[in-house]
């Protein structure tokens, strides 16, 4: 069998980092960990091609070898996963699909004509896929309720990838979270129980990424990799040796519940192991609205003093916050805002309120019949209106959307929060600088930084300079980290711009200026 395995396109957003990748010589932030699992459960005679589309395009010869072609997306690559699908029926293949996109909305894949559909987590549905293959049949559904025990996991097949094109690379630890977000669509997914794989597998991963040359950034992809608080600390403790031993080749990344704040083994333990940042789901300072949507986890403790600890513990803080909870406040905008500020956080992820499928929110509004719109089909796109009715005007939410981007991201705002949260995270023993260029790469990058920032824009010419200087007097341990952040701002820079022009296309009006009328689109 020739397997064509395609990964579609991202299109412009928030975490494409479009400016930065070019700057920095880059093509894609991560590769796809999914897909290229699938390919290793996938028969070991077949023969493979794989394209990850934000890389490198597949060819037409490839399209013409291939027998069957295998795609897996996110809700927010639909555009470019349904063209694929189309190509391949107008070509004659046979088309298998999985991933999140087609799990929680199955229908809209078999409507753009895949025959078949690879569900839930691939070590359970492969195998009846290929099965279904091996009776002759041409199409198929394929379900678990049951969760696979992930220390069964294959190896992803990372000499796939073209590493040198990505910012990071990826891993996967667990799966699942114990929390209840009521908006989240994770633990329908994956279960609210964190599946772990052991350290000596999790250790194998990171074996096979050092013999194949990495070194650097490489993130961890659970979506809590705090979840099994016992099972981590297992992991950290003999990840610890083995990165002492090969002279710390990579730096971590991941994404964290704030409760990480809670525990100060396991931020000591992160510390040690070289995790450098984590991204953490703050969602909203407002007490009431985290009680509404069941983040309890971030009400036990006060916000600012756990962001404050683990920017003490040695990690930069990424996060993401969410305008549009039901019965929010009028002013939650400028209270993001103001919370933004009071931590340093860089690149602070602010999105409207979407209603994913199969979530806790999707059926409660679903019951309440306050869905609206094509709302079997959300974007994912953090500037689009929301697709259910809110408690409050629509319009007051897009317009504090669009204010709070555009003031969090105006220029001189965002590089005085870079400088000031390197400055504020205190510095580890062994600390490696997050991103490793070659020498030609990493003089590339300094010379485009330099021409944008130190010369260029003037508006913060002088700016970029001052700060520039400050971080290399007192802490040049961190300039690397700094300069990153200060490159990333190329990227949000423009995105703004791109995201006040979707929020105006969708209203009808510039909600940042004067306007006659408003969508009549509230709950009364």
């Amino acid at each position: 069998m020739k397997v064509l395995l395609l990964y579609p396109q991202f299109p412009q957003s928030f975490w494409s980092y479009d400016r930065f990748m070019k700057i920095a010589g880059l093509k894609a932030v991560i590769p796809p960990l999914g897909i290229i699992t699938v390919a290793a459960l996938l028969p070991q005679d077949w023969e493979i091609r794989f394209h990850d589309r934000n890389v490198t395009c597949e060819t037409e010869a490839d399209w013409a070898w291939c027998d069957l072609v295998i795609l897996s997306a996110m809700i927010v690559q639909k555009s470019d996963f349904h063209k694929l699908i189309q190509k391949a029926i107008q070509l004659g293949k046979k088309v298998a699909v999985g991933g999140p996109y087609p799990t929680s909305v199955p229908q809209d894949a078999l409507d753009a004509g895949a025959h078949f559909l690879i569900l839930d987590e691939g070590e359970m549905t492969v195998p009846q896929f290929l099965k279904a293959l091996e009776q002759s049949e041409t199409q198929g559904i394929f379900r678990s309720l049951e969760k696979p025990d992930v220390t069964q996991s294959p190896m992803p097949r990372f000499d796939l990838l073209q590493q040198d094109a990505y910012l990071m690379m990826a891993i996967q630890f667990s799966r699942g979270c114990p929390f209840n977000c009521e908006f989240c669509d994770i633990i329908s997914l994956y279960g609210r129980r964190p599946r772990t794989k052991e350290p000596e597998q999790a250790l194998a991963e990171l074996q096979t990424l050092y013999e194949l040359g990495w070194r650097g950034s490489l993130f961890i992809v659970d979506d809590n990799f705090i979840g099994n608080q016992r099972n981590v600390k297992r992991f950290l403790r003999e990840l610890i040796p083995w990165m002492q031993q090969r002279n710390y080749p990579f730096t971590f990344i991941t994404e964290a519940s704030v409760n990480l704040a809670e525990d100060d083994e396991l931020l000591q333990l992160m510390g040690e192991a070289g995790f450098y940042a984590v991204f953490l789901g703050i969602e909203t300072p407002d007490q009431d609205s985290l009680q509404v949507t069941r983040k309890l986890q971030n009400t036990r403790n006060p916000l600012v003093e756990a962001c404050d600890k683990i920017n003490e513990a040695g990690l930069l803080i990424y996060a993401g916050f969410i305008l549009g909870f039901d019965g929010e406040r009028s002013g939650a905008g400028d209270r993001i805002q103001a919370f933004v500020e009071q931590t340093s956080i860089p690149q602070p992820m602010l999105g409207i309120l979407q209603a994913l499928p199969n979530t806790a929110l999707w059926e409660r509004l679903k019951k309440e019949q306050r869905l609206i719109g094509d709302n079997s089909h959300p974007t994912g796109d953090q500037n689009t209106l929301m697709n259910f009715i809110p408690t409050r005007p629509i319009a007051d939410i897009a317009k504090e959307y669009v204010a709070g981007f555009w003031t969090l991201y105006e220029p001189q705002n965002y590089l005085r929060r870079c400088l000031q949260q390197c400055l504020k995270i205190r510095s580890l023993k062994n600390q490696k600088q997050p991103m490793q260029f070659s020498l030609s790469k990493g003089m590339w990058f300094i010379a485009q930084l330099i021409w944008h920032q130190g010369i260029r824009r003037p508006e913060i010419r002088q700016q970029f300079w001052h700060q520039f200087w400050i971080i290399l007097s007192q802490k040049p341990q961190m300039l690397t980290m700094y300069l990153g952040l200060c490159a990333a701002g190329e990227h949000f820079w423009e995105y703004r711009v791109f995201a006040r022009k979707r929020i105006t296309q969708q209203l009808g009006y510039d909600p940042l200026e004067p306007f006659a009328s408003e969508p009549e689109l509230t709950l009364v």
